[in-house]
């Protein structure tokens, strides 16, 4: 949306609208314009009079006549139906915001949260001020209970659901394939909110090889579906939030931490690389790695002294190529826990040199080496 922030003082002092000849409410302001008779309207349909003629304060980006002519033609009409009140109330609480923001506040944010739970963004360029895709024409038109900044255009909501937004997207194959196969799509497509932290293909990708191909096999749901939820909150938390409380707990059921480094903003060790991608459900950030749950050490060390003995077995009766294949397979496993990442660093190495080799039994002593390594780790933490 826009706010034409050329000469504010001028623009207020101008207003067809007299801050100082109206002492009404929001609502009853906006009526005696004369210029938002389709905004009243829908205010009416909605069910939403009685809201903004409330104690407030609120601050209403309110569009004109004009702006709702702007839309596709019907549209209008289609919303005014009785039965599309909700999603008329969705778009009406979009275009509100709690507490009373001057102009010369809203030009210092880059965005601001709505009555209906999501955010516009605000873009200041030259003289103008971008929020979402409509131009505030007019500003600081004071009422009782807050303040109307009147903007040329409709501005609406994301209508799209958290996997929709997602699959729009392009680049989270991965981790929709993961959600569906965890039983999790229709959780993060139900009403929510929820706030996720969406690693990209490209992240997936960095896990050592053959981990996601393992953890999409029916045996491991449980374990995938530990793991997405590692990466979701309960909620609809925006970036500067999540920053601020410095922690979260995530559906999982573990906290993860996050903050700004010197390599900027951090969830555990990922990067946010996209923030605030705002869905009808709740919000995405795009982090560039995977998040792992904590390892449970004892759980871990169990896993590793079983495997041991099982491959221990089977290499003493000759069967090096399936020792082998079950120590990379248990390295793999583990790697999907959170493990130091130094140590996680090593343990890929680890299995990837053991790949190259051509003997079996090469194979199964060079994995048996990485285990007997992870154990000593995972014993002293």
């Amino acid at each position: 949306m826009k706010i034409q922030m050329k000469s504010i003082a001028a623009l207020a002092l101008g207003a067809c609208l007299s801050t100082s000849a109206f002492a009404a409410d929001i609502v009853d302001t906006a009526v005696g314009a004369g210029k938002f008779k389709t905004l009243a309207a829908a205010l009416g349909a909605a069910d939403l009079v009685d809201t903004l003629k409330g104690e407030g304060p609120f601050t209403v980006f309110a569009p004109t006549d004009e702006a709702f002519a702007r839309l596709p033609a019907g549209t209008v009409e289609t919303l005014l139906k009785p039965e599309n009140k909700g999603t008329l109330s969705g778009i009406l609480t979009y275009h509100v915001v709690s507490g009373k923001v001057m102009a010369a506040q809203v030009v210092n944010l880059k965005g601001a949260k709505t009555v209906n739970g999501q955010r516009v963004d605000i873009k200041v360029q030259d003289s103008t001020v971008m929020v979402d895709g409509a131009t505030v024409v007019q500003t600081d038109i004071v009422c009782d209970n807050g303040v109307i900044h009147v903007i040329d255009a409709v501005i609406l909501p994301a209508d799209k659901t958290i996997p929709e937004t997602a699959a729009a997207a392009g680049q989270f194959g991965t981790l929709l394939a993961a959600a569906k196969a965890a039983g999790l799509a229709d959780v993060l497509g139900s009403e929510g909110p929820f706030t996720v932290f969406a690693p990209t293909d490209a992240a997936f990708a960095k896990l050592p090889k053959g981990t996601v191909a393992s953890l999409l096999e029916p045996a491991n749901k449980q374990k995938l579906g530990d793991i997405l939820k590692y990466h979701v909150l309960a909620g609809r938390v925006y970036s500067e939030d999540a920053v601020a409380a410095k922690s979260a707990k995530t559906l999982q059921g573990s906290s993860i931490t996050v903050g700004v480094t010197s390599e900027g903003a951090m969830v555990n060790q990922s990067k946010l690389v996209a923030t605030d991608v705002d869905a009808s459900n709740g919000v995405i950030h795009i982090i560039d790695a995977v998040l792992l749950p904590p390892a449970q050490g004892a759980n871990a060390r169990q896993v590793i002294e079983n495997t041991v003995a099982q491959g221990a077995s089977l290499f003493n009766s000759g069967q090096h190529a399936a020792c082998a294949n079950l120590y990379q397979e248990t390295l793999n496993s583990l790697m999907t826990t959170q493990i130091d990442p130094s140590l996680q660093q090593h343990m890929t190495t680890v299995v990837q040199n053991a790949s190259r080799l051509n003997c079996d039994t090469q194979r199964a002593w060079a994995l048996r080496r990485g285990i007997d390594q992870m154990y000593t780790q995972l014993s002293v933490r």
